[in-house]
């Protein structure tokens, strides 16, 4: 009984954690894809993202859920008694560990830049310094991994549910849309900045 309550509490941390780092990605691409709009617009959804993420609770709430969720990953890996697991398994688990070293280089330039340095993150910098070092495909697949284990763990916890299972069709486009937007609201805001000669001019610095 009391190895079911404490696995019980576990599932359950797992999915809060989970929900608030998907909340944070699915902000970061829904900015994104404003983008296609406009920079304008895109610009005034991150400043909301750094707001409410950049803030201390933010910060906390953000940084405390994805040191639990892998700590809890990797209790759940050390318990597993077999590896015979599904194809969705797997991927969710290359997705979820994969995430990490690639959030490392988004990290440094972002987060460690605005504390150490006054750096204030926009996308018209931020798109302009990828695209001057060719980035700009980097950038935007950097993001895919986590959405794909937000994703799939979200099935996972709901695809027992009536609902989930008639939603399927729907559901999985909206998990291959999200990302593919995501990337042509960046593009886009990538081709406003060298329409205005920003690009153009960073490259030839």
């Amino acid at each position: 009984m009391i190895q079911r309550l404490q696995s019980l509490t576990a599932r359950q941390l797992r999915l809060a954690s989970g929900i608030v780092m998907m909340s944070y990605l699915t902000m970061h691409l829904f900015t994104h894809i404003v983008g296609v709009v406009s920079l304008s617009a895109a610009e005034r959804g991150l400043q909301l993202s750094i707001q409410i993420w950049q803030s201390l609770p933010g910060t906390v709430l953000l940084y405390g859920a994805f040191g639990l969720h892998l700590m809890l990953a990797l209790r759940t890996i050390a318990l597993r008694t077999h590896w015979k697991l599904p194809l969705i398994e797997w991927v969710r688990l290359w997705a979820g560990f994969s995430l990490p070293m690639l959030l490392i280089g988004h990290v440094v330039t972002t987060r460690v830049a605005a504390s150490a340095y006054g750096f204030e993150p926009t996308y018209s910098k931020v798109v302009t310094s990828l695209a001057a070092g060719g980035a700009q495909a980097w950038q935007v697949a950097m993001l895919a991994p986590g959405w794909v284990h937000g994703c799939l763990g979200l099935w996972m916890s709901l695809r027992h549910r009536a609902s989930a299972q008639r939603l399927r069709p729907w559901l999985f486009a909206f998990m291959v849309a999200v990302p593919l937007l995501s990337a042509a609201g960046f593009l886009q805001m990538g081709r406003d900045l060298e329409a205005a000669g920003v690009v153009a001019v960073e490259r030839g610095s």
